[in-house]
């Protein structure tokens, strides 16, 4: 077809074919930040709002303080473990000065010194009872840290049974969630897609045509781009349904589109030379004579041949001759290219009569053979 357009003609189309990019570029935009926002319109569930609260709040709360009170015992271990190694260092110290007394005691063996080893017997005494008490606050705290861990974890084990159940039940409501959020989008989506698929039926070929075909390329990316990302999974069985839904549907419009332009090929075929001619575009004759195929039928034809002057398999008018030079020039030509006279003034195609051949006078009526 592009053969058959004026220079400037091209260019203009080219320009205007920018012009639906550019229009299918905005509306793809504008459609991807609705699709993206679409999620908005629900709700967010939280863990909290499928729980058993008056059984999850008496756990937490438990959870809370034992994990204070651990925290606390391990502050007081801390200081009592700090004192234990205190005594600990103070009784062994004092173990120590007491065996240096005693060995020096008992090689002066002077009995005046019994009082001193009792003084120092109680001493030591007392540095040991420190030493016992420190160990016994230090095991206390360590008794209070495992019993806070020990509530800790039942309580965890306890609450971890309800957020199990309150996990299944928020993943189902936000499997209900994607679905009507799908919905939401095959809603905005899909009459986007029939309004297009109206468009190209009907308005692709308009004084408008690049808006309708921009419309239409948002339609397509919106649908099938936009779309099935968020088609929800189950396994992939969604999908593949379908996929085999839009298959079908496709194929069998593809099924009747041809078998419907077949049956007007027919009936086309059937029509007079002069009449097939005249319904043809002019532009789309020329294409399909760029390609070498019959304008009527489209079936293949040897144009280089200058003995064909009709198509073998329909009988269409391929060529004629001009009225004004007789020049053998295509039928479709709307002037002869040897002397630019108008193709109205043409003379058709030789073409076999059968019967007695009249001679015919200017103005005079036509007998009919006999």
């Amino acid at each position: 077809m592009s053969k058959s357009l004026r220079l400037s003609e091209k260019w203009f189309r080219r320009g205007l074919w920018l012009v639906a990019f550019v229009f299918a570029s905005f509306l793809i935009g504008l459609g991807s930040t609705i699709v993206g926002d679409l999620p908005q319109v629900e709700r967010v569930r939280v863990l909290d709002d499928f729980i058993d609260k008056p059984a999850a709040e008496p756990l937490r709360a438990t959870i809370k303080a034992s994990e204070k009170a651990e925290e606390q015992a391990a502050r007081d271990l801390d200081q009592a473990q700090l004192q234990l190694n205190t005594a600990q260092q103070a009784s062994a110290n004092a173990r120590e000065t007491f065996g240096n007394w005693i060995a020096t005691r008992r090689a002066t063996a002077q009995p005046d010194q019994d009082t001193e080893l009792i003084a120092r017997t109680k001493a030591l005494d007392a540095f040991k009872q420190k030493e016992n008490a420190a160990q016994r606050k230090a095991d206390a705290q360590r008794q209070i840290a495992l019993d806070a861990r020990q509530a800790e974890q039942r309580a965890r084990e306890a609450l971890s049974v309800l957020e199990r159940a309150a996990q299944e039940r928020l993943d189902a409501e936000y499997r209900r969630i994607e679905l009507r959020v799908f919905a939401y989008r095959l809603a905005l989506t899909l009459p986007l897609l029939l309004v297009a698929g109206w468009l190209f039926v009907k308005k692709r070929k308009s004084t408008y045509w690049p808006f309708v075909w921009g419309f239409i390329f948002f339609a397509l990316f919106a649908f099938f781009v936009e779309l099935v990302p968020y088609l929800p999974s189950y396994g992939g069985y969604v999908r593949y349904v379908v996929g085999i839904v839009l298959t079908v549907l496709v194929g069998r419009y593809a099924i009747i589109a041809l078998n419907r332009y077949l049956a007007r090929q027919k009936l086309a075929e059937q029509q007079p030379d002069q009449v097939r001619r005249e319904e043809l575009s002019y532009d789309v004759a020329l294409a399909r004579l760029g390609k070498s195929v019959c304008p009527g039928c489209e079936r293949p034809v040897d144009l280089k041949n200058n003995e064909i002057d009709f198509c073998p398999h329909c009988g269409i008018g391929l060529f004629d001759h001009c009225g004004h030079c007789s020049t053998r020039k295509s039928a479709f030509s709307k002037f002869c290219h040897a002397c630019g006279t108008a193709a109205t003034t043409t003379q058709a195609p030789h073409t076999p009569v059968t019967g007695t051949a009249q001679s015919v006078t200017p103005g005079a009526p036509v007998q009919p053979a006999t």
